[in-house]
């Protein structure tokens, strides 16, 4: 008797590493975000509890969509890409965009900023570039062929 053929990556209902590894990275950027939210708390103007409720909600409902690209439906895929990767991703970069372009100083920031400011711009580094490569992941072409099969 002999065992059947193991799953390979061919495999069109297998989920593909490319979505597996983005889900994770997609995982760790929404992470980011709440651990940013929760050290803006030391911040001489910290979120009020309502503001927290409502990005937790968010990151909620963010979580739950990222762990939905398993089911392999293309819609989903593009949720994640428009919501995550696209709006997402403005919402991260329109205030520095908007500071540099008014003539704001890197240095300048990186020699006065306090300690919670210097973590809170390297999670929002971190989480920029996770979110860059999550999509990168989402579109690979054994990702395409995955959510193409479903």
């Amino acid at each position: 008797m002999t065992a059947p053929p193991a799953s390979t990556s061919h495999d069109a209902t297998a989920v593909p590493r490319s979505v597996r590894l983005s889900v994770v990275i997609w995982l760790a950027a929404i992470a980011m975000g709440a651990v940013e939210a929760l050290v803006r708390l030391l911040l001489p103007e910290p979120p009020t509890p309502t503001q927290l409720a409502v990005r937790f909600a968010i990151y909620t409902a963010l979580a739950v969509l990222v762990l939905a690209l398993h089911t392999g439906r293309n819609a989903v895929r593009w949720a994640v890409a428009v919501l995550l990767g696209g709006i997402g991703t403005l919402s991260l970069v329109v205030e520095p965009l908007d500071w540099l372009l008014a003539g704001g100083s890197p240095t300048s920031f990186l020699a006065t900023a306090d300690g919670p400011t210097l973590l809170i711009t390297a999670l929002r580094t971190l989480h920029v570039a996770a979110v860059a490569v999550a999509l990168t992941l989402l579109f690979r072409p054994s990702a395409t062929r995955y959510f193409r099969s479903r």
